[in-house]
């Protein structure tokens, strides 16, 4: 068994080739319903398609750009007539042309309408103040422009799942027995009498049917469910002057949607405005280069990925319209690639299917065999009777159905109903499962790398210190700003408010109910909670300068810059971030009176001292610092990073999250390592660490950029001992998870937020993306998203892996006991007494106990907290270990020792006709109830 299921080990948990899963499925030719067993498995077909449309967007791409530009020189003769119905409406411009200016990337088109701002003005919508939100106006869009959803194939009805369910070949093959053994029994004995068998069978067939179908087709809702979960998408728009969050769903032609780094373009569009705006198209069209969109080139195409910079957006063409709704309509039937763990039952289905086809042809052969035998002692060979037709019809029927037993069809989707039941429970525990292998394999975790902000912090951020012209100063409620700035020139103030808030990704708004709302990442809201403490002015001070350059935080540059055009002339930069990086980049600091005074060693010890005590106060620390760069700079430039004056230091509260620390003390119980892996200053991440319990007295700390230089023999030794990594970047993580699952073999979880997290994400055996913090991107890469960011969730995630795996070993011991003694007794009886024990009837009631109540039963079992006093599966532990076969086979003998005591204690032969029957059969099941019963009961006492 071992050496056959070495075949099924290159089907991987996540990223397997299709050629794999091409191969595994080839190899499992004896299959009684295909559609049944690979209902819940990757159609390959399917994602050729889609791959086509991709190659033939990318190609219609490249020839509408060829085209737009050719025909720039022939506008004069292009002309647009508005259809009656959109006039009548209050627009002057339909749907189908919107879509040909987008899709076709038209720049004639557009100059036609007048550029972005006609195209808004015939949309009836502001680009400052976005659409109006009066329900009889959004109803007029929806009539004429169409709603943003894409088309889904129809959900499958109960009677459909009844359909599939009699597509069984074996169940074809009895249904005919049953007919023929009607025919001839009637004929033969009359009714009733001779219908009994034959009615038998056909009510044992329908009642298999309506049992499977049943529990398939709840199945298929909680599948349902789950899908529409995952397709939760909310988007910033401005609608009727104010800023607001929406369902994409809800998104019209018209609405003003706000892009930042990370975010999935939810319709397709025109630039409005922004900055470095980057956008990667590879999911609609392959192209992995990222398009630079600009006001030169202003379109944005639904399901491509912001991957740099922010941008203003107005909706142009949603839903069945764009490109990527028709992509989608194909992409929803690709479904989800095998698990593991299906592809090994589908393994060990099918040898133990070979071996019971094997079995009824032996049994039918010595049935047919002793019937001859018979019948040649009492000279009686060449006369045959409506009786010897239907015996010898019995004994077909019981070799069809001794295959019908024989081939666990219910192992492989006994882990669908687990991991069906595990993702709808996971769900109600904050976890979003997206792709159905994580289950299990969260299950085998040996290692968890996790991020800090956000997962082990509450992401609930203040700034709580700040050290101003070399002063330190808390802030706090109790103090008042006219104190806290009262050791300051206003000229301090000023520069410090200006900073804040021009050089920020987030924003202050007035909501529908008048109340100020700050928008933006945490780390934003607490920098502009603290430049309105200062008694700073947001607006002002944005529309007081001109800016001229963004480039945007990420987490390899681990700052943020602006360039602003003065009033009074010239050029300033403004950059913020990492606390030593901005330092490093400083020769100048502001004092008390608003001077720049140069910045000597002296002090600059003194701030690296302060930014210490800061970090090992578990405070997050930034600087904030500005550069006079005079008149020459140009857009196209980058920003200068060097030269720098330090305005200020400020120290950020991220408190720890409420049992963290238990959790991470469960996880050690468990055999799980957790590691932090951050971007923060290293003394920040192990003051947090130490407070979770993840750093202990033998555990390393170590830097990304000492990470990266380390050998591969130095890192060999070094990794198994880190526990936090800081001031690392996404390809640092990316390295760290590669190390740990190749040369280590470890089974490795990794938490990830940001656009930059992707690689590691994929990288990972288990992708965990935030759903609060983390951007579309992530999510993406992710294969469960932690719907709460709470590190707690992730424990769950294992646990509820675990239950899984416990669950399908106890239904496949519980399966493949019945399998086997079945099997001997059919096989046994019929060798030495010529009939068998258990009729086709019986047989399939036991079938119908295995495949579907049994997988009910067991399969569906919560998990409990012992589940986490074990040492985990890891990546080589063997689902059905030796100790398994062993208790199987013992228990098999077992059962073929009680029924055949019970069958000789009286002193009779094996009766088809008599009361043995039964009792055998009820001493079967019962049995092997009791034994799934003492097997679950040791699980959880070892």
């Amino acid at each position: 068994m071992g050496s056959y299921m070495e075949e099924f080990t290159e089907v991987k948990a996540k990223n397997s080739s299709e050629e794999a899963l091409q191969r595994w499925r080839k190899a499992c030719w004896l299959v009684k319903n295909r559609k049944r067993r690979f209902r819940f498995t990757a159609n390959l077909s399917k994602r050729f398609e889609v791959r086509e449309i991709q190659r033939s967007n990318q190609e219609k791409l490249r020839i509408a750009v060829l085209v737009s530009k050719a025909a720039l020189s022939f506008i004069q003769g292009i002309s647009y007539t508005v259809p009656e119905a959109v006039k009548g409406a209050g627009f002057e411009i339909c749907a189908d042309e919107l879509g040909s200016i987008v899709e076709g990337h038209n720049l004639s088109k557009l100059k036609v309408h007048d550029g972005i701002e006609g195209i808004a003005d015939k949309l009836s919508t502001s680009l400052n103040k976005g659409i109006s939100v009066s329900e009889d106006l959004l109803n007029k869009r929806r009539e004429i422009f169409g709603i943003n959803k894409f088309a889904e194939s129809p959900a499958k009805g109960f009677w459909l799942f009844v359909w599939e369910a009699l597509q069984d070949t074996t169940l074809m093959i009895l249904a005919v027995c049953a007919l023929v053994s009607l025919i001839v029994g009637i004929a033969t004995e009359g009714w009733p009498k001779g219908a009994h068998d034959g009615l038998g069978i056909v009510a044992s067939i329908f009642l298999v049917v309506f049992v499977t179908a049943t529990s398939d087709y709840k199945q298929s809702l909680q599948f349902k469910d789950l899908d529409k979960e995952k397709k939760k998408i909310t988007v910033q728009v401005t609608r009727n002057g104010y800023r607001q969050k929406i369902s994409i769903f809800d998104l019209l032609p018209g609405d003003i949607v706000h892009l930042a780094i990370g975010d999935q373009v939810p319709t397709d569009g025109l630039f409005v405005s922004g900055y470095s705006l980057l956008v990667n198209e590879s999911s609609l069209s392959g192209e992995s280069e990222p398009v630079n969109v600009t006001a030169e080139n202003p379109f944005l195409s639904s399901g491509t990925k912001v991957q740099d910079g922010s941008c203003k957006m107005l909706v142009t063409t949603v839903g069945m319209r764009t490109q990527w709704g028709k992509l989608m309509a194909t992409l929803s039937e690709g479904g989800d690639d095998e698990t593991p763990l299906q592809v090994k039952l589908n393994g060990v289905a099918t040898i133990i299917g070979k071996i019971g086809l094997f079995f009824a042809v032996v049994t039918f052969a010595v049935l047919v065999q002793g019937l001859i035998n018979r019948k040649m002692i009492e000279r009686s060979h060449w006369s045959w009777s409506g009786d010897d037709a239907l015996e010898m019809l019995e004994y077909f029927a019981i070799a069809v159905t001794i295959v019908v037993v024989a081939v666990p069809e219910g192992l492989p989707l006994a882990v669908t109903l687990s991991l069906a039941f595990a993702m709808k429970k996971m769900m109600n525990d904050k976890a979003l499962v997206r792709h159905l292998a994580a289950c299990e394999t969260m299950g085998s975790a040996t290692t968890i790398c996790s991020d800090k902000t956000g997962t082990l912090t509450t992401n609930h951020m203040t700034v709580v210190k700040a050290c101003i012209c070399g002063k330190v100063k808390e802030v706090s409620n109790s103090v008042t700003s006219s104190v806290f700035c009262s050791d300051f020139s206003d000229s301090v103030v000023r520069m410090l408010t200006k900073s804040i808030f021009t050089n920020t990704g987030g924003e202050i708004v007035t909501s529908k109910d008048e109340k100020i709302e700050i928008l933006g990442t945490p780390t934003e809201a607490a920098l502009l909670d603290f430049g309105l403490f200062l008694g700073g002015d947001f607006h002002a001070e944005r529309q007081a300068s001109k800016l001229v350059k963004v480039e945007p935080f990420n987490s390899v540059k681990k700052r943020m810059g602006v360039v602003l055009w003065r009033p009074e002339g010239g050029f300033q930069a403004h950059c913020k971030g990492a606390s030593e990086i901005i330092l490093s980049a400083c020769n100048k600091v502001l004092d008390s009176n608003g001077e720049v005074t140069p910045l000597d060693e002296t002090s600059i010890n003194i701030l690296e001292d302060t930014i210490e005590q800061f970090a090992s106060e578990a405070l997050r620390t930034l600087c904030l610092a500005y550069k006079d760069i005079g008149t020459d700079f140009s857009a196209e430039n980058p920003i200068p990073f060097e030269g720098y004056t330090l305005i200020g230091i400020v120290g950020i509260k991220d408190p720890v999250r409420p049992g963290v620390k238990e959790s991470v003390a469960i996880c050690r119980s468990a055999g799980i390592t957790v590691r932090m892996v951050t971007g923060d200053n290293i003394n920040t991440a192990k003051a947090i660490a130490r407070e979770c319990g993840i750093l202990t007295d033998d555990g390393i700390t170590i830097e990304g950029p000492e990470f990266r230089v380390k050998s591969e023999e130095e890192l060999h030794e070094l990794i198994p001992k880190i526990q936090v990594m800081a001031r690392s970047s996404p390809m640092d993580k990316h390295t760290l998870v590669k190390q740990l699952r190749s040369t280590f073999e470890e089974v490795v979880a990794v938490t990830g937020d940001g656009t930059n997290d992707a690689p590691a994400l994929h990288e990972a055996d288990i992708g965990l993306a935030m759903g609060i913090s983390g951007t579309e991107v992530a999510k993406e890469s992710a294969d469960v998203i932690i719907l709460d960011d709470n590190f707690s969730t992730i424990v769950t995630v294992a646990k509820w892996g675990r239950s899984v795996y416990v669950n399908i070993q106890k239904f496949v011991q519980f399966q493949l006991t019945v399998n086997v003694v079945a099997l001997i007794v059919n096989f046994s009886s019929a060798c030495l007494t010529g009939s068998a024990p258990l009729t086709a009837v019986q047989l399939l009631w036991v079938n119908m106990i295995m495949d579907t109540l049994g997988a009910l039963a067991l399969a569906t079992e919560p998990p409990n907290d012992d589940l986490m006093k074990r040492s985990p599966v890891g990546r080589k532990g063997n689902f059905i270990s030796n100790a398994m076969w062993r208790n199987i086979l013992a228990q098999s003998v077992y059962q073929f020792v009680v029924i055949w005591y019970l069958q000789t204690s009286g002193k009779t032969v094996f009766n088809l006709d008599g009361p043995d029957s039964d009792l055998i059969l009820n001493t079967l099941i019962f049995n092997s109830f009791v034994f799934c019963q003492v097997f679950s009961t040791n699980k959880k006492s070892n």
